[in-house]
């Protein structure tokens, strides 16, 4: 079968490969869409990231580059393994796709998401969703009614890190949401807080981010740092309150700069986007201000509700997808189109 092999930085390669062994405990999934994640995007460009390098074997997963890519992906099922019980070929899934250890527990309220180790499907190993197929263990499995089309089931996944956040932030219906970037994070993030009843203000520069926050309905007011005065337009808005709660999605520190100086006192920051250089905060601000600032990574135990939201129609993500390509084509229409016309780009999916 086909799959995209990461080899090194800029080396991603489409190769056969051998079918995987659906062994007991697993389901093998034909997948149908995969995304492509600003983490693939990382890797391609600065990796390997999370990616083990050749020689240096996961600790859970014992693999190492070349690793089959690709962890936001939907498919259906066309063999279940023994001791599934459960899972019928033919039903429409997603996959949860943590790599962790055998011995952690993953019900409600475990925090397997930061357990030594993690990694993800896609990422440290056991295959990946940039193939035809893929074999996962039954816990990682999530079932999806099947009105809900195959493409956007593939954006549950990133949907699913909204979810998460949202939960963080401790947020509720009636609550005033400031979201700093209207990226595919930023946006996928402000369809769940419209789901959950909040008004979403969202920053943003890009013209063609902003008219798809618009275009897709997620954000009820829309600032431009160039045009206006974030702070003050936030004021305005809240009648002179502040945010209850906002949320950093882009890894710019004078967007978490704005943030403090918008939200609340006793408000809450959530911070989602991945830093790869230290930021600096008004620590005054923070003090007199008494605000929460939060970290978040992924999910943990948020695909369930993530899935209803979808199914029930509370959430639409065609408006995220914004180019549809083959397998072959991943890297001069996928990668390029990201790393070169990122702005236009909201979420690529590849049909492997």
């Amino acid at each position: 079968m086909k799959a995209a092999r990461f080899y090194d930085k800029g080396d991603i390669r489409i190769e056969d490969i051998p079918e995987p062994e659906v062994a007991p405990g697993t389901v093998g999934i034909q997948v149908a869409w995969c995304g492509i994640c600003g983490t693939d995007l990382h890797e391609f460009m600065d990796g390997p990231i999370f990616i083990p390098p050749c020689g240096h074997p996961h600790p859970i997963s014992g693999e190492e580059a070349p690793i089959t890519m690709g962890h936001e992906f939907s498919g259906v099922v066309y063999a279940v393994g023994e001791g599934v019980d459960d899972i019928e070929v033919g039903q429409h899934v997603v996959v949860e796709p943590y790599i962790i250890g055998d011995d952690v527990p993953t019900g409600p309220g475990d925090q397997y998401h930061l357990s030594k180790d993690m990694n993800f499907i896609g990422l440290g190993g056991r295959g990946g969703g940039l193939s035809e197929k893929i074999a996962v263990k039954r816990r990682w499995v999530h079932p999806v009614a099947k009105h809900v089309p195959l493409d956007q089931a593939a954006l549950i996944e990133p949907l699913s890190v909204g979810h998460h956040a949202f939960v963080r932030s401790g947020a509720k219906s009636g609550d005033v949401a400031l979201v700093g970037g209207a990226g595919p994070i930023g946006l996928l993030l402000s369809a769940i807080l419209k789901a959950k009843g909040l008004t979403v203000i969202m920053t943003e520069l890009s013209a063609k981010r902003k008219e798809k926050a618009l275009e897709s309905g997620v954000a009820d007011y829309i600032l431009d740092p160039t045009q206006v005065d974030v702070v003050a337009e936030v004021m305005k808005l809240t009648d002179g309150k502040g945010a209850d709660v906002a949320y950093e999605c882009t890894s710019v520190n004078k967007v978490l700069e704005t943030l403090v100086a918008a939200c609340k006192p006793t408000g809450v920051i959530v911070i989602l986007s991945i830093w790869s250089h230290p930021a600096t905060v008004n620590i005054h601000s923070v003090v007199m201000k008494e605000l929460d600032i939060r970290g978040t990574i992924a999910y943990v135990n948020d695909h369930q509700e993530t899935i209803k939201l979808v199914e029930q129609g509370k959430i639409n993500l065609e408006p995220f997808i914004t180019q549809r390509i083959q397998l072959d084509d991943l890297v001069s229409k996928g990668f390029d189109t990201l790393i070169h016309n990122n702005e236009s780009a909201v979420k690529i999916i590849v049909h492997p």
